[in-house]
């Protein structure tokens, strides 16, 4: 197994203690940490990098994205929620192709590999063309194949996503893991829900789905159901399932949700900046937090968001909470980064993960501290929560294989993915508008 030594690096462990290290040793072995501190003796590396100046964290979880949404970044931007669904994303994505989503997802993957996630729940379509670039990149994921009670062009049905999610769980060495993915309850008629709820009991998966994005959404539920989207599918059985849940956004939970949410052992996923730019509301992070439900970060897509920049997520998800509520005192550091690592880690089933401690798995970034923007360091947490920048990360190590460093990444060709996604863009859009587009090099 090889063998990896990081020198003299400050360590944020996130353990339950929140203990932070000075000038500590990191030994990996294969895919785990074997110490931190003192280095067992006979430890000979095989690689050694020195961390002098440089601060480690465990990596980042994104727990809510759609990966190949990379091409629809900065296409359907200042518009409202069902503007955007309607006039343009449900558009471009009728022309979307495997190879679309292959190269979106390659794209995704070295933005989020440069961003420090080290692993991430996507919900989209064409997911073994995803599983490929999972496979390539190093990158860890909890796969959902997205699935519509309707027809969908781009989609397919329930048994084809079952094939997937079987095929795939597990590939990649175990960095892959696989769920099911019914898109949301306002397009998923009850009795194709009911079948999801029922595939996944019988075959062992859990569940990802969007919930309670927008007041309209409540009402049309309530109209229609008598319940909440929340309660909804949990009368439909969805929340009695043997895996995972993870329920994205859940902006406009009322009591009994946010009750059914805890007693169902859900895992919420906030999206800040994708909440705030479609300007869709305030997820209850706090109240939820303190009836034991697991929040976890996500970015969604880059058409929404635009970027996969979790650090940017840890760093809005702390202060929107601040501003909404009133009160400086909320999500202090550590917790901002608990909910962009560890959460994020538990929400996808990967439990190893998420924490710098011997015997789990060597998921970690190093940031480059020997910058303006980054001294004086009174606290190392502050400073990674409101002053650090993505850019600032030097290296990134997945299951003890390093895939960044020095900025520069070891496993996929970043060139090349470059230019088939900015041709590839313009050509499923313009196949979708019937607007061609040349594209330039």
């Amino acid at each position: 197994m090889p063998r990896v030594l990081i020198k003299n690096a400050d360590v944020v462990t996130l353990n339950p203690a929140g203990d932070v290290l000075q000038g500590a040793d990191i030994a990996i072995e294969g895919r785990t940490i074997a110490a931190i501190g003192a280095v067992p003796a006979g430890f000979i590396p095989d690689e050694t990098l020195d961390a002098t100046g440089h601060v480690a964290l465990p990596g980042f979880w994104n727990a809510h994205t759609h990966a190949a949404m990379t091409f629809e970044r900065g296409y359907a931007d200042d518009l409202p929620l069902d503007r955007w669904f309607n006039e343009r994303i449900w558009v471009a994505e009728s022309a979307l192709t495997s190879d679309d989503v292959y190269w979106g997802a390659a794209l995704a993957a070295a933005e989020m590999i440069r961003g420090g996630t080290v692993g991430f729940a996507d919900h989209y379509f064409y997911m073994d063309r995803v599983a490929e670039v999972i496979q390539q990149s190093g990158l860890k994921a909890l796969l959902a194949w997205c699935v519509f009670g309707l027809a969908s062009e781009v989609g397919t049905d329930l048994e084809g996503s079952l094939e997937f999610t079987h095929h795939f769980n597990g590939a990649a060495d175990g960095r892959i893991k696989t769920i099911l993915g019914p898109h949301a309850p306002y397009t998923c008629p009850p009795e194709f829900l009911t079948t999801v709820a029922e595939a996944a009991r019988r075959e062992g998966f859990g569940i990802h789905i969007h919930l309670a994005e927008s007041e309209e959404q409540v009402m049309t539920s309530l109209k229609k159901y008598g319940r909440t989207p929340v309660a909804h599918v949990d009368h439909l059985g969805l929340f009695d399932v043997p895996g995972p849940i993870l329920c994205a956004h859940c902006i406009y939970v009322n009591e009994l949700d946010r009750q059914i949410l805890t007693i169902r052992g859900a895992n919420v996923v906030q999206c800040p900046n994708c909440h705030m730019k479609l300007a869709m509301g305030v997820t209850p992070v706090l109240d939820l937090l303190a009836r034991g439900v697991n929040v976890a970060l996500g970015t969604d897509g880059a058409g929404s968001n635009n970027n996969l920049d979790m650090l940017e997520e840890a760093q809005l998800a702390g202060l929107i909470q601040k501003q909404h509520l009133g009160d400086a005192q909320v999500l202090p550091g550590d917790s901002v980064l608990r909910l962009a690592t560890r959460h994020g880690a538990l929400a996808t089933g990967f439990k190893e993960s998420g924490v710098l401690a011997p015997g789990m798995a060597a998921d970690l970034l190093l940031f480059d501290f020997d910058q303006p923007h980054l001294r004086p360091r009174h606290s190392v947490v502050s400073n990674l929560v409101h002053a650090a920048r993505s850019s600032d990360i030097r290296h990134v190590i997945i299951d003890g294989r390093t895939v960044m460093k020095d900025r520069e990444l070891l496993t996929l060709d970043e060139e090349r993915i470059l230019w088939e996604a900015e041709r590839r863009a313009f050509g499923m859009i313009g196949r979708a508008t019937g607007v061609v587009r040349e594209y330039r090099s």
